[in-house]
């Protein structure tokens, strides 16, 4: 957080903070990346924190990870014009199984 590079923003919903989303470099290219409490899933909360913040992070290509099963955050991601460009796999923690997911491109 201290990088000024990084754009973090906190996602309200009703008043509250539901989340959070942030544009950083990661491996020499600007990711996004966002998170939002299960309980606010389905309320359009994804989508318009991710409209709103497309107008602050304005570098381009902008890119995301997302996992394979989450097709509700594909969705989103695609929704705003995100295509899907490859596949990859990571392991978030070392004594469980890596995690298969889809890296997307705003160009």
């Amino acid at each position: 957080m201290a990088d000024e590079t990084v754009i973090i923003k906190t996602i309200l919903f009703d008043g509250q903070a539901v989340g959070n989303i942030a544009c950083f470099e990661m491996f020499g290219k600007r990711e996004v990346g966002y998170w939002i409490g299960k309980e606010f899933w389905g309320k359009g909360v994804a989508s318009e924190s991710l409209k709103q913040f497309l107008d602050i992070a304005l570098t381009r290509p902008l890119y995301a990870h997302v996992a394979k099963h989450n097709a509700a955050s594909q969705r989103v991601l695609q929704k705003f014009g995100f295509e899907i460009i490859g596949e990859d796999k990571w392991s978030p923690n070392p004594n469980e199984g890596e995690v298969e997911e889809l890296i997307l491109e705003l160009k």
